[in-house]
């Protein structure tokens, strides 16, 4: 039987919706519970969240389940993006709800700054706070900047938690004190992201709809801005009339064929090219992304700006797929010597994703070398770090206010 210590932990989410920063609280929210040294819970402000088109429940999420089955105690403020709420204040009892939970804990934990405008409520309680951040580019984040300034000019907070050195650099020259600033690099579960070679491969890339000798790139992100999906697309352009075997799978929310921003894009992009464009998979929401992974040849980023360690190039690159990337937060360290960089530029995009394919092979040992270093096990121990001197350092002052 687990024994715990007694430490307690809330992580607060905006809501359960799909993206890497969540799959990444959430791992490591999982590794800490289930390690017996902390107990851990979830309050998330929103129980449905409506983003890219897609209306995502919360207890449809594969994290929320994967809590829920590490023993994690999951709760709501019950919002919802399809009620109107007033976005930067909360009812009273929310508020009576909220402190519930918070003076239940040793240690809160944000995830990203958008939680905190709760946190620095007068109501909520004095506990240390660690917010944890997975971009890049505060100055894209509304209001969530000024709350994090708010609640460091506070006291409140006791660190933050930086998934890059690009985050680090970003929040420090936008005035959060660099004392606070801790960077843990990203990980993820070697286990379940790890090449998958010779027939299964053949059969996945079969089922997949994937020719043998073809080249395949996945692009995994949601439909946004910061994406840049018409700059996907576009290469995906030049890249199939390139490459006459070619093949794109594209997912993420917003990925599919009910978001009708995409359609558009589509039609201008391809519209003119029904022959290209039948060699565009729309996937949509996967939970299976190890198999679109080893799948495919190529991993493919395109994002314009806020990225910080995007998880899909780790992911990819860890299950046999060649990254390559725009020149964004920490991408070019994280591909170095696995991957390439380019620029902005759709032919150039588009020639670099045949070159990656074609040495997809001489640089597996490569990719083989760097794996220990992408590990989760190392996230989560860095963590804990944090979240022990959080408490060690703070807590007892703050929770005797």
């Amino acid at each position: 039987m687990i024994q715990r210590n007694g430490l307690r932990v809330l992580s607060l989410y905006e809501g359960f919706f799909s993206g890497g920063a969540r799959v990444l609280h959430s791992t490591v929210v999982t590794g800490l519970h289930q390690g017996g040294r902390q107990q851990h819970s979830v309050l998330s402000l929103h129980h449905e969240v409506k983003r890219e088109s897609t209306l995502q429940r919360m207890e449809d999420d594969p994290r929320y389940r994967a809590l829920r089955a590490a023993g994690v105690r999951i709760t709501s403020l019950g919002r919802s993006t399809e009620v109107e709420h007033d976005p930067r204040g909360f009812t009273d009892a929310e508020m009576t709800a909220a402190a519930r939970q918070a003076k239940g804990a040793d240690v809160i934990l944000s995830l990203k700054e958008q939680p905190l405008r709760l946190v620095n409520q007068p109501a909520f309680p004095n506990r240390p706070v660690v917010a944890c951040l997975h971009r890049s580019d505060p100055e894209h984040q509304g209001h969530a900047l000024d709350d994090l300034l708010t609640a460091a000019n506070l006291g409140k907070l006791a660190a933050v938690v930086c998934c890059a050195e690009s985050t680090r650099d970003a929040y420090r020259a936008a005035g959060v004190p660099g004392e606070l600033l801790r960077v843990v690099p990203n990980g993820i579960n070697l286990v379940r992201f790890r090449p998958v070679r010779g027939a299964r491969r053949l059969a996945l890339r079969g089922s997949l709809g994937i020719a043998p000798d073809s080249t395949a790139v996945v692009y995994a992100a949601r439909y946004d801005a910061m994406k840049n999906p018409e700059l996907f697309l576009r290469s995906a352009r030049e890249f199939l009339d390139l490459d006459r075997s070619g093949q794109v799978l594209m997912c993420g929310a917003g990925m599919d064929g009910a978001n009708p921003d995409l359609a558009d894009d589509l039609e201008r992009i391809l519209g003119d090219r029904p022959d290209l464009r039948g060699r565009v998979q729309l996937l949509g929401v996967r939970h299976d992304m190890e198999l679109l992974y080893a799948a495919a040849d190529v991993v493919a980023l395109t994002s314009a700006f806020g990225e910080a360690a995007p998880l899909c190039l780790i992911e990819g690159a860890m299950c046999g797929a060649v990254p390559v990337t725009t020149p964004v937060g920490d991408a070019p360290s994280i591909v170095a010597g696995i991957g390439f960089v380019t620029s902005y530029e759709p032919t150039e995009i588009a020639e670099t994703w045949i070159e990656a394919s074609a040495r997809r092979e001489s640089l597996q040992a490569a990719r083989d070398a760097v794996r220990p270093r992408f590990s989760h096990v190392r996230m989560i121990a860095g963590y804990n770090q944090v979240i022990e001197r959080a408490r060690r350092e703070t807590g007892a002052r703050l929770t005797h206010v």
